[in-house]
């Protein structure tokens, strides 16, 4: 029976058009589950989320790995317009906390036990000890085929990663129109056309927006998901081919791995298959998008969109190539380029990079956040800083929080951090402000190098000449400093304020 809030569920629809086919499986060909078993245990879990209290706009919450029982729960959360919220794998104690008590999780659905009293239902996936709270326990003690009551459509409430501060939720109204929550993503579809021939590809963690959101428009088209426990660059080429792969989404992070491989491997594996390769998640160096469109082809798209989803823009491969370092023309929304005082500003003049027009969001419980987030028209922005060209393209200089303010002159990361990429040692580069008595702050940058390159005073020389040639004097790095890895979160933000805190104390080290 068709659940009743719900007359054309996607997932309900697929499970009775070809049942037996793919949802999901984790690469390698594990943890797959098939439309129908999908569909099935959706219902179960509403059934469940239903039996302990939960009504529409209630949350729950989940910290899982990449696994079905995940899609499972989202989609019974979907079913029964409940907000779902995912939680990172990686979070302290401390932060967990503070992220179930602010969201108003009611349910906490988890493969690891907490370190804190949970105040709501807590339930255990995966668990082998039998416990009373195991979840796939619980959910099979319900029925699959009945109906649900009326609701509207559940969506994520995510949590922003929290690169500039404490992470903030952000929620966004329900609707019962399932043809007008279709429409707040054709702009995606208009060119990934996903359909039911579809196999997609996920190296990202579930928990992070982006991802989830992949994940779930793969289900509603009715194709096959593919996730990976972790992200391996040699992997991922591996899985395009076996399973002849055709929608993929990255974060620039994977594709300095892939290109990593020695050239050997990169070549022994076809990724013919693709059809479009989306990335998302941090500025992506025009160079890295030139070696990955010269090696896959024009199937590369960007698209630039928040969390708090209030805008987008995308771009095509063709497009990147003529228009190096753009994020592309604005698709939900428009955009508008503002001041200080709110004015806006001509082309080319970098500003506060704002959206009119977009969908609304707020953030939870921070009426003050959410009021700093608009201007009195209305329109709203998410920190970035930015400027269009005369055609309407977008170029991104870098979060608001992470401009360099030196001398009394704005210095945007993102343009020295694609300079330093553009040099064949350089993997990964962050460039942030450290304190400079005379000047308030100065450019300080520090590098993931590639494979087969040495670390030291000798490399710092040879990228700051590199810089020489590519940058103004006050773009400069006046310091370079190595890690062997950069804190990047697996949906590709960087931690700045990390390495910001670490290096903050420490005398120039390179002029």
């Amino acid at each position: 029976m068709m659940p009743a809030n719900n007359t054309r569920d996607e997932l309900q629809q697929w499970a009775s058009a070809f049942g037996g086919k793919t949802a999901w499986m984790l690469s390698g060909g594990r943890d797959v589950i098939s439309y129908r078993e999908l569909d099935a245990r959706a219902n179960r879990t509403a059934q469940l989320l239903l039996s302990i209290g939960l009504r529409s706009r209630d949350t729950i919450a989940l910290r899982l790995p990449n696994c079905a029982e995940f899609l499972e729960l989202c989609w019974a959360a979907r079913r029964l317009g409940l907000y779902y919220t995912p939680v990172s794998a990686r979070l302290t104690p401390v932060e967990l906390e503070y992220i179930l008590r602010d969201s108003g999780a009611r349910a906490f659905f988890t493969e690891a036990q907490t370190d804190f009293e949970f105040p709501g239902h807590m339930y255990e996936v995966g668990s082998d000890r039998g416990a009373g709270n195991d979840y796939a326990t619980c959910r099979d003690a319900f029925d699959s085929n009945v109906s649900l009551p009326p609701s509207p459509v559940g969506k994520d409430f995510v949590y922003s990663s929290g690169t500039t501060g404490r992470p903030k939720g952000i929620k966004r109204s329900l609707s019962v129109d399932l043809m007008q929550e279709a429409r707040l993503s054709q702009w995606i579809q208009a060119f990934s056309k996903h359909d039911a021939e579809s196999v997609c590809l996920i190296g990202a963690p579930l928990y992070h927006a982006a991802p989830l959101r992949f994940a779930m428009r793969s289900l509603q088209h009715g194709g096959t998901l593919i996730g990976m426990s972790k992200f391996d660059a040699q992997s991922a080429l591996a899985t395009i081919e076996s399973n002849k792969v055709t929608h993929s989404l990255w974060v620039p992070t994977m594709f300095y791995r892939m290109l990593a491989l020695p050239e050997a491997v990169r070549n022994s594996h076809s990724v013919g298959s693709m059809k479009c390769a989306v990335h998302s998640g941090a500025p992506c160096a025009p160079d890295l998008k030139r070696r990955m469109i010269e090696w896959w082809g024009p199937v590369i798209w960007e698209y630039y969109a928040a969390s708090e989803g209030n805008g987008a823009t995308k771009i095509s491969s063709h497009e990147s190539l003529s228009r190096p370092g753009s994020v592309g023309k604005a698709v939900l929304g428009t955009i508008r380029i503002l001041g200080p005082d709110g004015e806006e500003l001509p082309v080319g003049v970098d500003g506060d990079v704002y959206f009119e027009g977009g969908p609304k969001f707020h953030y939870h419980g921070d009426p003050d956040k959410t009021a700093k987030s608009r201007d009195a028209r209305g329109r709203t922005t998410v920190g970035d800083v930015g400027h269009l060209d005369e055609d309407g393209y977008l170029y991104l200089s870098d979060r608001k929080a992470f401009t360099i303010i030196s001398g009394g002159v704005n210095v945007y990361p993102t343009e020295i951090e694609n300079a330093l990429c553009s040099h064949p040692a350089v993997a990964d580069a962050a460039v942030f402000g450290v304190p400079n008595v005379e000047y308030g702050e100065e450019v300080k940058a520090v590098i993931e190098l590639q494979p087969g390159f040495q670390a030291g005073d000798e490399m710092a020389l040879r990228l700051m000449e590199h810089c020489r040639e590519t940058l103004s004097s006050i773009k400069r790095p006046r310091s370079i400093s190595f890690e062997a890895r950069l804190p990047r979160e697996e949906n590709g933000k960087l931690y700045k304020a990390d390495l910001r805190a670490k290096y903050s104390h420490q005398a120039t080290e390179i002029k």
